[in-house]
C-alpha cells in the first residue's frame, strides 16, 4: 500500500469544523526538506521479492517499499536519502557494511547539515537478537535451545546484551545532531514479530518455553529503546503497541511479519524469515506519519 500526500491532507481536512475560513497552520503535515532514513533490517523492511538498489547495494535488501520510502512520498520530500541495511548495527553509521554484493558506505554520510529530519530505527542486531532467533530453532518442542544457551546459572546473557546496547544507540544519536544539528530525530522500535504468550510449533519450529522468552527480549529491546529516547531527548515512534495479533504466527493477510518459511503473501513472493512483510512496511509507516503530526 502505497500512503498518498492527499490522503493524508484529506484526513486532516476532514477534522476540520464546516464553516471554518482556513486549517489551522497547527494541522497541517509539516513542511520536510531533507529527509535521512538510518537503520537494519527492520528499518529496510527487507525483502528478496521487492530488492531496490536505488540507493544501497543488493546486500542490503532493502525493500522498493519500506516504511521510509512511503513516508518520504506522503510527504513530498524533496530530498530523500534511505540508508537503511539488513544486518546494520550501530558500527555501520560510521564505518561501511560489506557484504558478498556490495558494500553500503557509512551511513551517516547521508546526514548533511541541511537535513531536517531523521529517522532511526537500530539496536537489535547489537542485542545479537536476529541471530539469535535461529538458535532457537527445534524438532522437539520440549527442548529449550535457547534458554539454555542464554540463561546460564540465572543469568540471561541476552538482557545484558541489551544493556550494553543502550549506549550505543544513545552515542548514534548524539552523531546524528552533531552533523544535522537541525533535523528533528525519531527514533522507531520493533513492533511484535513474536508474543509473548508462546508459539506456534511446529508452524515455527521454537518450543513454547524459547518462543515466550524470544518476545520478552524483542520487548526488552523495546523498553530499552525508549529509555534511551527519553534520556536523549528525542521522539520514539512506539510501533509495539497496536501491533498485537499480527505476529509471525498468524494467516497470510494477517500477520505483518513472516516466520521461517522464506515465503511471503504480502507480496506474493520470496521473504526474509522473521521479518516485515508489507504489511507490516506499511504499519510502519502509518505509525510514523502519526508520529510526525504530532507535537515534538
Amino acid at each position: 500500500m502505497k500512503i498518498a500526500r492527499a490522503l493524508l491532507t484529506a484526513a486532516l481536512a476532514a477534522a476540520v469544523p464546516a464553516g471554518a475560513a482556513q486549517a489551522d497552520p497547527a494541522d497541517t503535515p509539516p513542511t520536510v526538506n531533507e529527509y535521512v532514513a538510518l537503520g537494519d533490517s527492520w528499518a529496510a523492511d527487507a525483502t528478496l521479492s521487492q530488492i531496490t538498489t536505488a540507493s544501497t547495494p543488493f546486500g542490503c535488501v532493502q525493500s522498493s517499499h519500506d516504511y521510509a520510502k512511503q513516508v518520504a512520498a506522503a510527504l513530498s520530500v524533496p530530498v530523500f536519502r534511505d540508508a537503511t541495511c539488513g544486518g546494520a548495527t550501530t558500527v555501520n553509521m560510521l564505518n561501511p557494511q560489506s557484504s558478498p554484493v556490495g558494500v553500503n558506505p557509512p551511513q551517516f554520510d547521508r546526514l548533511t547539515p541541511s537535513t531536517d529530519l531523521v529517522t532511526l530505527g537500530i539496536g537489535g542486531n547489537d542485542a545479537d537478537l536476529a541471530a539469535t532467533v535461529t538458535d532457537c530453532l527445534t524438532i522437539d518442542p520440549a527442548v529449550s535451545p535457547c534458554l539454555e544457551k542464554n540463561v546460564v546459572h540465572g543469568v540471561d546473557l541476552m538482557s545484558q546484551k541489551i544493556a550494553a546496547a543502550a549506549p550505543k544507540v544513545a552515542a548514534t544519536i548524539a552523531g546524528i545532531r552533531e552533523r544535522a544539528p537541525h533535523a528533528r530525530i525519531l527514533l522507531l522500535d520493533y513492533f511484535e514479530g513474536i508474543g509473548t504468550d508462546g508459539g506456534c510449533f511446529p508452524q515455527i519450529p521454537i518450543s513454547e518455553a524459547d518462543a515466550i522468552w524470544l518476545g520478552q527480549k524483542l520487548l526488552e529491546i523495546d523498553h530499552m529503546l525508549t529509555r534511551v529516547a527519553a534520556r536523549t531527548g528525542i521522539q520514539l515512534v512506539d510501533t509495539y503497541d497496536g501491533s498485537a495479533g499480527h505476529d509471525a504466527c498468524r494467516p497470510v493477510g494477517t500477520r505483518w511479519v513472516e516466520g521461517l518459511v522464506p515465503y511471503s503473501g504480502d507480496p506474493v513472493g520470496l521473504a526474509v524469515p522473521f521479518h516485515p512483510n508489507q504489511l507490516g512496511a506499511d504499519y510502519q509507516a502509518r505509525r510514523l506519519l502519526e508520529a510526525i503530526d504530532s507535537p515534538r
